[in-house]
């Protein structure tokens, strides 16, 4: 077997990041299940669902070695042996019964780009999003703070995965994956589920309130995904976005961002009923001792995975 490589983290990357929340970490109808040392984020009505595989990966177990301590790494990335990561995926795909089912990640670009999937693929595809209605194909997105997003039509048995940042999110790679589900497949919006997964919340999300032009040039709504970073608990919506010069106080260097409810706000445009769309209420800055993100601890940190797929027949 390879050597493993260790990496301890250096500290001073870390001097202003605030502890990691503590807590319940799922609620209903969301459900961590726990094989082999790993624990998989599931959504409990969809584990009833015979034909279908699916999970959110989470940060414990696996055969990465980060901070002296396993984690489920899932991303290729420097700091990590090939061999690991490997394993750490044939460690996932057995916890979401998808053991014999064909990983098919994408080489993610924060694009629009959809990719439709018939069969295996020898080279992961540029692209953020895929679908397939073939069975034994496991489709992924790997995050680390952005909103993986799964989609299924349990009339139509197809399936999607979707990986959204701020970048895809503002292209509408959500919408459009629906559009190409319906195209491809004939599928009925009403008739779609859909899981937000982990994904850094608005109480971490800080971006440059050039973002709030850029959404609010394609979204009526896109106020609503935005505030201004809180200080106390008096209201404070963004009231800059009004003011007129001269005379004013000059407007904040950042925003916060809710992505889960930008994304959520597209799909019930689109047409999903707002019951069959599932948001998982962990945020990754705040649970780095369950995930990952990148936002708070840097480039040395892994690689979360999404997957949905249908079983292969037997």
């Amino acid at each position: 077997m390879a050597a493993t490589k260790t990496f301890r983290r250096n500290h001073r990357t870390r001097q202003h990041a605030k502890p990691p929340a503590r807590g319940p970490s799922v609620s209903s109808p969301w459900s961590l299940k726990r094989s082999a040392g790993l624990q998989v984020l599931q959504l409990a009505p969809w584990t009833k669902i015979s034909w279908l595989a699916h999970g959110f990966s989470t940060r414990p177990g696996g055969t990465s070695v980060l901070d002296e301590k396993k984690v489920l790494n899932l991303g290729f990335l420097e700091w990590d042996s090939r061999e690991a990561v490997t394993e750490n995926r044939r460690l996932f795909q057995s916890a979401v019964a998808a053991k014999s089912s064909t990983l098919l990640p994408l080489k993610q670009i924060h694009s629009d780009v959809v990719h439709l999937f018939s069969k295996s693929a020898a080279e992961p595809p540029k692209g953020d999003a895929s679908l397939t209605n073939a069975h034994g194909l496991l489709l992924g997105v790997q995050t680390a703070d952005c909103v993986p997003i799964l989609f299924v039509d349990p009339k139509k048995r197809v399936v999607a995965a979707v990986h959204a940042g701020w970048r895809g999110t503002l292209a509408r790679i959500a919408q459009k994956t629906i559009g190409r589900m319906q195209l491809e497949f004939g599928c009925k919006p009403a008739d779609l589920l859909a899981a937000l997964g982990p994904s850094i919340g608005p109480c971490c999300y800080e971006v440059g309130v050039e973002l709030v032009t850029k959404f609010t040039a394609q979204f009526a709504d896109a106020h609503d995904y935005f505030d201004e970073p809180r200080t106390g608990d008096e209201p404070n919506p963004i009231q800059w976005l009004n003011m007129a010069p001269p005379g004013h106080q000059p407007p904040p260097k950042n925003v916060r961002l809710d992505l889960r409810k930008a994304n959520r706000a597209q799909l019930i445009a689109s047409g999903l009923r707002p019951n069959n769309i599932y948001s998982a209420d962990l945020c990754t800055a705040c649970r780095t001792d369950l995930l990952f993100s990148y936002r708070q601890e840097g480039p040395l940190t892994g690689r979360l995975l999404a997957v949905v797929g249908i079983r292969s027949i037997r």
